[in-house]
């Protein structure tokens, strides 16, 4: 779009009607005959219905000459019109400068009252909503509206306050240059990857479940400290046959959508790790099925063949955790901005506060706190939407593949 500052009289086209082939070429054609510049111009078709708007610049005389060529065309296109001629500035610098958002929108169930209160928050905090988008219908709604005016940081946590009472998952992100280039994304593994805890599944083979399980709520809770909470519950396991872990791998159940979040974001080059309080013998091999070279886990002592109950070398914990996606940015060269953390327990929490964008998934009270956006449905892929990424451009993506679209929301099972 244009930026001169120099006044014309500007024509507002808007056509709406069911689509076909062409409708665009016959609009742009008729303008074509007049000596008109177009200075603007977006296009939507929503269940076969297409609307078109175009704004145009040139002398008065032209564009009333061109307004009855648009009026036939509407007429034998039997489509709805209206036409706006107005003296001014069609386009300017004005924009330059201001603050551009984008906020993303997903629900199970999106209802009407859900958007008239996320927009009347942008709007009460001076943001103008220029673009509405639906990037996905399943297995979520999720729509993204593309604005200026507001400044994303003050409008971030009052939406998120809203979208908790709403049954709504929300995100709010800056829209400019800088926010393009390579992502970091760094994921938690238990109870965000995959659906479990691995030490609990552990402490099953153990018969020692309930008193790990109960340590462990209160770790990802935030109510003691995460490394003390890993050494009590690992201590519990001492005496367990090495072969255990082999008996808990193949119980291990995938979170659903995180082969499709997995192999999306690797189609897309971006850089992911797997940053894991638990355990390096289980975590390894499914992110290497997953595609995931960065794995930072803890590793659990065994000797003659049975787990001492200690664990080697550093604890990867709550400030561990944060360190990693840290190291990783530098390493690959990416800026904070443009780094991503998903987990959702109490030691996620220094690293949902480090990265540009925290996401809390299922999340607990500690981590939904500190997030930028928390997510509460329970696929993972879901996740990609918060990101920019449509539905559409998976599905097309995958169809390269040769995996059909319904697989991609990778729906239950150990599988999944």
């Amino acid at each position: 779009m244009n930026t001169h500052t120099d006044h014309h009289t500007t024509m507002l086209v808007t056509l709406s009607g069911r689509d076909r082939p062409g409708i665009t070429r016959d609009l742009f054609t008729a303008c074509s005959a007049q000596p008109v510049e177009v200075t603007d111009v977006d296009q939507i078709v929503m269940r076969d219905r297409l609307t078109i708007a175009a704004s145009v610049d040139g002398a008065r005389a032209h564009l009333e000459k061109l307004r009855p060529a648009i009026e036939e065309l509407a007429h034998r296109l039997t489509m709805d019109y209206a036409i706006s001629i107005e003296e001014g500035a069609a386009t300017s610098t004005h924009n330059l400068g201001v603050p551009h958002f984008q906020v993303t929108m997903m629900s199970a169930q999106l209802v009407p009252e859900a958007i008239a209160r996320i927009t009347d928050v942008i709007a009460d905090n001076g943001g103008n909503i220029d673009r509405i988008r639906r990037i996905a219908r399943y297995p979520v709604t999720a729509v993204t509206f593309e604005g200026r005016g507001a400044e994303p940081d003050f409008i971030r946590r009052p939406l998120a306050e809203l979208a908790s009472t709403l049954s709504v998952d929300v995100a709010v992100q800056e829209r400019n240059l800088q926010a393009r280039g390579q992502y970091l994304v760094v994921l938690d593994v238990d109870s965000t990857v995959i659906q479990d805890e691995v030490i609990d599944l552990l402490a099953a083979q153990s018969g020692r479940h309930d008193e790990v399980a109960a340590v462990t709520a209160q770790a990802m809770a935030g109510e003691i400290d995460f490394t003390e909470s890993l050494y009590q519950r690992v201590a519990l396991l001492e005496g367990l046959p090495e072969s255990v872990l082999d008996t808990v791998k193949a119980q291990i159940r995938l979170t659903p959508g995180a082969r499709t979040f997995c192999r999306t974001l690797n189609r897309l080059g971006y850089r992911i790790a797997f940053v894991s309080g638990g355990f390096g013998q289980v975590v390894s091999p499914l992110a290497n099925e997953l595609g995931i070279t960065e794995i930072r886990a803890n590793t659990l002592e065994v000797e003659d063949g049975r787990l001492t109950g200690r664990v080697v070398g550093d604890v990867v914990d709550r400030p561990g955790k944060r360190k990693v996606l840290e190291e990783l940015a530098v390493r690959f060269g990416i800026p904070r901005h443009r780094t991503i953390a998903i987990g959702d327990g109490a030691n996620d929490v220094d690293m949902l506060e480090a990265a540009g964008l925290g996401i809390a998934f299922n999340a607990k009270p500690a981590a939904r706190a500190v997030a930028d956006t928390s997510v509460t449905t329970p696929y993972l892929d879901s996740v990609l939407f918060l990101m920019g990424i449509t539905r559409d451009e998976i599905e097309r993506a995958d169809s390269v593949d040769g995996i059909t679209a319904r697989a991609t929301t990778d729906l239950g099972g150990p599988k999944a």
